[in-house]
């Protein structure tokens, strides 16, 4: 009788056990997604008191009137080109940090490919901003999701920097979009789902240029 009851007990543990340590992992895997660095103790002001979880696809907007000034952002891809984003004054840009190894990064790509295909007639930009890889990482990355744009070499943090304030350095993937003027109008931290970089853009490409209001 002993022995049945021992028995018993430790199926009844066991049962308990197993749903909590799915739960644990769920979870794990459900953050993973969301960005691949969700540290976000050195995150600017207007992110932390506002309910900010790095990486969880939450997006910011701001008027026209709030906008800060244009973003000074250049440097090297990896084909050995040289980007500036001034150059695109007068166009929408988008920027978007990555690595080749970040999961929600690899998920997102196929979206923002997309969105520079439909969106070039429009005379929008994408540029990425790829602090963590070698070219041949980087490479392979744009290889296999036919990225039509070019990305930035940033290990020396040069880029990350000019949007330092905007963009939490931490969130890895962020997508900020610049208006016509190269001032950050848009961001996204995490993903960015296809849907809502849309309708961004859209709302940034329907501005006046030199839109105040």
């Amino acid at each position: 009788m002993t022995d049945r009851v021992s028995s018993y007990r430790r199926r009844r543990t066991a049962g308990r056990v197993r749903p909590a340590a799915a739960v644990v992992a769920g979870l794990a895997l459900t953050l993973g997604l969301g960005a691949c660095a969700p540290d976000d103790t050195n995150a600017p002001d207007d992110v932390v008191g506002q309910g900010y979880e790095s990486g969880d696809g939450s997006q910011k907007v701001w008027a026209a009137a709030d906008r800060s000034e244009p973003v000074e952002l250049a440097g090297t891809d990896f084909a050995g080109g040289s980007q500036d984003v001034a150059a695109w004054r007068g166009d929408v840009v988008v920027l978007n940090t990555w690595y080749a190894a970040c999961p929600p990064c690899r998920a997102e790509a196929p979206d923002l490919v997309d969105v520079a295909t439909e969106y070039a007639d429009q005379g929008v930009h994408l540029l990425g901003i790829n602090g963590t890889d070698d070219a041949g990482a980087a490479e392979a990355f744009q290889r296999t999701f036919d990225v039509p744009y070019p990305s930035i070499a940033d290990t020396d943090g040069t880029a990350i920097a000019a949007l330092q304030g905007t963009v939490p350095v931490q969130a890895v993937p962020t997508t900020v979009v610049l208006d016509r003027e190269g001032r950050v109008a848009a961001r996204i931290l995490g993903i960015a789902e296809g849907s809502t970089l849309r309708a961004l853009l859209d709302d940034v490409l329907a501005e006046q240029p030199g839109a105040t209001t």
